[in-house]
């Protein structure tokens, strides 16, 4: 494992992530304590090992830091068991999930897949490992040394960081290296340029055709009117016939459509675009638009939820989002923040000391170099769940 006191998380393309990617910083030094090690832990799905690896990147930006991705996977049905019904959980992990070898400092995991580990984790390390788990975990906080759940979710405890949204992996310099990656397909496109955002079926919202047809009227006049372009998107859940009926009306726009083939262009059309359309389905691409500092409007679908309500009235209230109307108009506010100061507050509970958070990550980063981290003895965890 590399060495050195370098803060920083090293970008990798998100599209070729692979089991233990190790992202370091790439300016080793002589520090004598080394970076911290940190597993971001998920079960491999895109939306949940974004938040796992986002938060993860933010305390590597914050602190010399190597990062190890796991992807948590289960033989035979043993992950859809209850956290308290799967004893000897590592006996039951294949091979590929590389929960073995020295104990991280940091544990970070997202998904119901690492909840069994998670909870013992603690344990198994002797203390040693911070545990924390994003998501609202539906079991009592006190198993992990710290839980952060959306706002949304109305959790409150000593050990419980409510954040806007969710953990992601959105910064300027990523949008910055995403966007030189596709300029050329890019760069010639009219303003105002438009990324629409789509998701799909859930639990409590679908995208059936008939809704689909609104949508994509209430895309294109504007787009039209004020000769822009559109730089569009689907979410692995958008439905085939919403996915085949939005492309058809609006492949004749000025823009880009992709369709799931090649390099995944995401970042760089929030990089691109002087508005965001996302529907109003996921959190994660909400959070991601806000992150930019850009007009996001929230593209209404069938079905409802109190808590995706709640969460959008709260970026209405940020100043970020507002609810799609059928056109596009401007304003400024102040880019949505939260995983940067989940990872401070991570470091802070860890006992690592950090520069005063008083200005952005981008002047803080020009204005005086990080420190080397100050390691504080940390307290060995007082609960020690059973299994």
């Amino acid at each position: 494992m590399e060495q050195g006191c370098s803060p920083g998380a090293a970008l990798f393309p998100y599209d070729s992530a692979r089991q233990d990617d190790v992202l370091t910083s790439s300016e080793p030094s002589s520090c004598h304590q080394g970076p911290l090690v940190i597993w971001a832990l998920s079960d491999g799905r895109a939306g949940i090992e974004a938040q796992a690896v986002g938060l993860a990147e933010a305390v590597g930006r914050e602190t010399a830091a190597t990062i190890l991705v796991k992807r948590v996977g289960w033989k035979g049905r043993i992950g859809r068991l209850p956290w308290w019904l799967n004893w000897l959980p590592r006996r039951w992990l294949t091979p590929e999930s590389g929960i073995e070898g020295d104990w991280p400092d940091l544990w970070i995991a997202a998904g119901r897949a690492t909840l069994p580990l998670s909870i013992r984790a603690r344990r198994w390390s002797g203390g040693k490992t911070m545990v924390v788990q994003i998501q609202d975990p539906r079991v009592p906080p006190h198993m992990f040394d710290l839980v952060i759940p959306p706002r949304h979710d109305r959790l409150n405890g000593d050990n419980i960081l409510p954040i806007t949204g969710s953990p992601h992996r959105v910064t300027p310099a990523r949008l910055d290296s995403e966007y030189e990656r596709f300029r050329d397909q890019i760069e010639a496109l009219p303003h105002p340029r438009v990324a629409v955002l789509i998701g799909g079926k859930s639990k409590a919202f679908d995208l059936p055709v008939e809704r689909a047809a609104q949508m994509a009227h209430q895309i294109q006049l504007p787009l039209e009117q004020e000769g822009g372009s559109l730089l569009m998107t689907f979410s692995r859940r958008t439905p085939e016939p919403a996915r085949a009926l939005l492309t058809a009306r609006l492949r004749h726009l000025p823009g880009i459509i992709w369709d799931g083939e090649g390099p995944n262009p995401y970042f760089a059309f929030l990089a691109a675009a002087d508005y965001i359309l996302v529907t109003e389905d996921s959190t994660n691409m909400a959070t991601e638009a806000a992150s930019t500092g850009k007009p996001v409007f929230i593209l209404k679908m069938e079905g409802h939820s109190l808590k995706f309500r709640l969460f959008h009235e709260e970026l209405e209230r940020l100043g970020a989002a507002r609810p799609y109307g059928g056109g596009f108009h401007g304003w400024t506010y102040e880019p949505v923040n939260e995983t940067r100061r989940a990872a401070r507050e991570i470091l802070t509970r860890m006992g690592i000391e950090l520069p005063p958070d008083t200005a952005p990550v981008a002047e803080l980063l020009e204005s005086e170099p990080r420190k080397k981290p100050v390691r504080k003895p940390r307290a060995k965890a007082a609960a020690k769940p059973k299994g």
